[in-house]
């Protein structure tokens, strides 16, 4: 399964490449998604995971999935005045956290999450029996 993040990560530059994305978008998109599929992979019981990119008027999103019984449905690209439904991530600030706890927190969870959150328009995520989804938007 680890092989599958630098493969992730290489497809999506590929198709934004194709596209005619700019070269600091893709560079973007190259980073979230081997943080999202970093953690698909490190989080999860399942080998199914599933990462997607979507292109719209809008700009480009990326999901990805873990799969259980059924499939998560990936919702489209959501304009930024419509984020209804798709609930924006938020990874605790160093501020919000104890000082003791605020090093431990990021130097193992979260740090991965800042990245995307700091690349993304906006990025979120879902859960339901079919599986969880994080999606990020460029």
């Amino acid at each position: 399964m680890p092989g599958g993040v630098p493969e992730a990560r290489h497809r999506v530059q590929e198709a934004m490449r194709a596209w005619g994305e700019p070269a600091e978008r893709i560079e973007a998109a190259a980073l979230i998604v081997t943080e999202l599929v970093t953690n698909a992979v490190q989080h999860t019981s399942t080998r199914r995971i599933r990462c997607r990119l979507l292109r719209s008027t809008e700009g480009v999103r990326i999901c990805v999935w873990n799969r259980g019984r059924g499939r998560a449905r990936i919702p489209a690209p959501a304009s930024p005045a419509d984020s209804a439904g798709l609930p924006v991530g938020r990874v605790p600030a160093a501020a919000d956290l104890a000082d003791d706890d605020a090093l431990d927190h990021l130097s193992e969870d979260g740090r991965g999450l800042l990245l995307v959150d700091a690349l993304a328009a906006r990025w979120g995520t879902r859960a339901a029996l079919a599986g969880r989804l994080v999606w990020a938007d460029l």
